[in-house]
């Protein structure tokens, strides 16, 4: 992935968005002794009337806590990173500040009693007075944090300061692209202006990442580029590889000053007393926002160690009851409310967090599922052909509206449907999202899909399909196909692009060969059709007395339109084949997993990206669809999953593929959870509901113990408020 220089983009951190605010100091009072006042102090080793845990706790560490102060330029740097917002979304300054305040006063008592925890955990079964000597041994706060921090159960023991330093020095040159992006836009943008819908998770790191310089050197290799000696794009470790294009030493020292500026003038550097030019040591503003990620390291550990203690009550020992009572009474209660009529909303609601346990019976035998849809369109002069051809072939007197020799013409205008790769813009817009495969050392036709003469070369999203120890994985996209057109680089950092052109007949193809080459095997089978030939009849064969199921009343029969129809070979659609769904390594989850990236290559159907598993369908009644959409649609999902038809309609050819579905007898989707067996294994239905549980009862545990912590802590004994400090910030406005 290449960064481009774009006006307007400020990315974010805790830091970056100070970059924002410019111009006059927020305070007319700009002197550093006002910016040093304290606004509130908090000591939690004076609280009274403790339980006996947190009693002890005080008792045993209350000498490592001491009195915190929270100082003015701290309330300052707070409002110009998220305060700023809330005054524009028309809260007054007066609320705004209050409750910035009471944000620092928070993180203070949180970050006390975690400090206490830690040290307690550090002790264990052994002396809190000798742990709590070596940490009062430390020097510096820092320094003490640092040692909290330090966990020989790691396999990095300071795994959490590094991610700590990361962090910091990833905001900060996350702040200078910010600035640098207007700087090169100035001079020369090589930014496009197209746009592409692009996967959920493209460039998500996974948690708790930092670069290491190696697997057995595990110094974080990062540095802030700054472009002045010793901070230099060739200094800046793994920030190369993410670093503006275009970038130069001129430019970049240029959108350090002016961020530097953006600080003197709000008080939070002092030119006289601040290094400037060590962003990474010199300067207390930025040392103290190194502390304060410390801190939130200390906070997290203590939450990550609270919760597991809470998790082990989850599972019981293994046994799982309380996830199996979680279970059935959603089941229960989904029985209860399940309606045929309704169950179509109910679908949409369907993601990795709300899960579809009951489904209704329906009459007559319908059933329920969901469909992917790639729309291969008409071109913009075809689409006035067709408003002429309906514009001349229009009667009310007929069911559709059209007398039948519109749907007679309309089906030879599909014929002249052309479609082209539409990822052109993952290379030429704002991002470029590309990468040459064979850079990578990946052999065409084994590794990814080059098409049948295994000549295209460019592929997508390296950083989430090759670096998976920085990257998450995305989420039902294989991302092994390849552009399909010439690709030419160009000097100014561009790309000229000659997409292939594909009829209907050649998009099957590519369904074809792109579904087995995931799947790894003659998978797809076509009904009564052959890519190779085509269906050159069906542009011939409809007339107007074969176009009726009921020429009487007009009546259309729309499986008239479905040009070509198959399916992909898929294990049983049963329980077992629902829980195995988000297994990556099913073959029902690569299956829906290619037709989902084919989808991001050729449908011209934005929305059907956004879905969860697709459009929701039910048979035997309206779906609201395009009338041909919903017959081929039901008729694919009366096969099952996997399957697949082509029809025509209004708006060009849909490829409609069938990802699950739900028996019309109705029942539990799952039969019986297998607990045991599956709560462990990534992507079963067990596991996915095992994580939903954990995450909502260790949130609301975690909320509940926040809030446990603050009123017993939180008092006139333990936190002093100035107002008068800061009283000057509450009358802004006024």
């Amino acid at each position: 992935m290449k960064k481009k220089s774009v006006v307007g983009v400020l990315l974010a951190s805790s830091i970056a968005v100070a970059a924002s605010f410019t111009g006059c100091s927020l305070v007319s009072s700009n002197s550093d002794a006002d910016m040093k006042q304290c606004i509130a102090t908090v000591n939690i080793s004076n609280a009274e009337g403790t339980d006996a845990f947190d009693s002890e706790l005080i008792s045993n560490y209350k000498t490592a806590v001491g009195t915190t102060e929270i100082y003015k330029d701290e309330l300052i740097a707070y409002y110009l990173n998220a305060g700023i917002s809330y005054v524009n979304s028309g809260y007054t300054y007066e609320q705004v500040f209050n409750m910035l305040v009471d944000g620092l006063v928070e993180n203070a008592v949180i970050t006390q009693y975690s400090i206490m925890y830690l040290l307690d955990y550090k002790a264990g079964t052994g002396s809190a007075a000798t742990v709590l000597e070596e940490y009062n041994s430390k020097s510096t706060y820092a320094e003490k944090l640092q040692y909290l921090l330090t966990d020989s159960s790691y396999d990095d023991p300071e795994k959490d300061i590094k991610i700590a330093k990361y962090t910091l020095y990833k905001s900060l040159n996350d702040s200078l692209d910010s600035y640098e992006q207007a700087i090169l836009e100035e001079k020369d943008s090589t930014a496009g202006t197209e746009t592409h819908d692009i996967p959920d998770g493209v460039d998500a790191e996974v948690d708790d990442y930092y670069p290491a310089k190696s697997d057995t050197d595990k110094s974080l290799d990062y540095k802030v580029y700054t472009g002045y000696p010793g901070n230099q794009l060739a200094d800046s470790g793994a920030y190369k590889d993410d670093a503006l294009e275009g970038t130069n030493r001129v430019s970049r020292t240029e959108a350090y000053n002016n961020f530097i500026s953006t600080l003197i003038t709000n008080n939070l550097v002092n030119p006289e007393t601040d290094d400037l030019l060590d962003v990474e040591t010199g300067i207390s503003y930025i040392n103290d926002e190194y502390v304060a990620q410390l801190e939130n390291r200390v906070i997290n550990k203590y939450y990550d160690l609270y919760e597991k203690e809470q998790e082990s009550k989850l599972t019981d020992d293994g046994k799982y009851l309380y996830l199996a009572s979680v279970y059935k009474s959603l089941v229960d209660s989904q029985q209860l409310s399940a309606d045929a009529s309704g169950f179509t909303s109910t679908m949409d609601s369907l993601s990795d967090t709300s899960f579809i346990l009951y489904s209704p019976s329906t009459d007559g035998g319908g059933t329920f599922g969901y469909v992917y849809n790639i729309l291969l369109p008409f071109s913009a002069r075809q689409s006035a052909n067709l408003k002429t051809l309906q514009t001349l072939y229009a009667d009310d007197t007929e069911e559709s509206g059209y007398k039948a020799d519109y749907y007679i013409e309309r089906n030879k205008l599909m014929k002249k449907i052309i479609t082209t790769d539409q990822r052109g813009a993952w290379f030429n817009g704002a991002t470029d999202y590309s990468f040459k495969a064979d850079d990578e050392g990946w052999v065409a036709g084994e590794k990814y899909y080059a098409g049948k003469d295994n000549d295209r070369n460019y592929l997508f999203f390296k950083n989430n399909l090759i670096n998976d120890s920085q990257y998450k994985p995305l989420d039902k996209y294989i991302g092994q196909y390849s552009y399909n057109g010439k690709v030419y680089e160009l000097e100014d950092g561009g790309y000229r692009l000659i997409p292939n052109r594909l009829t209907i007949d050649d998009m099957l193809a590519e369904f074809k060969a792109y579904v087995d080459f995931v799947l790894g095997g003659d998978k797809v089978k076509f009904t009564d059709y052959d890519p190779a030939t085509g269906n050159e009849g069906y542009y011939t064969s409809l007339t107007a007395e074969n176009l009726y199921s009921d020429s009487q009343k007009k009546e259309i029969d729309y499986g008239k339109f479905i040009y070509a129809e198959g399916e992909v070979e898929l294990p049983e659609n049963n329980a077992a084949f629902k829980v195995d769904m988000f297994r990556k390594d099913s073959v029902q989850y690569k299956a829906l997993s290619a037709v989902n990236e084919l989808q991001y290559a050729y449908t011209t159907d934005t929305a059907i990206l956004s879905k969860y598993l697709g459009y929701s369908v039910n048979i035997g009644d309206s779906t609201g669809y395009i009338k041909e959409f919903e017959c081929a649609a039901q008729k694919a999902i009366d096969k099952g999953p996997g399957s697949f038809n082509v029809c025509a309609g209004d708006y060009g050819w849909h490829l409609i593929y069938v990802t699950n579905t739900y028996t019309s007898e109705g029942g539990e989707v799952y039969s019986e959870a297998n607990w045991e067996a599956n709560t462990e294994v990534d992507g079963t239905f067990e596991n996915l509901f095992y994580e939903w549980v954990k995450s909502q009862n260790i949130s609301e545990i975690s909320s509940i113990r926040r809030t446990q912590i603050m009123t017993q802590f939180n008092k006139e004994e333990t936190v002093t408020k100035n107002q008068s400090t800061y009283q000057d910030l509450l009358d802004l406005g006024k």
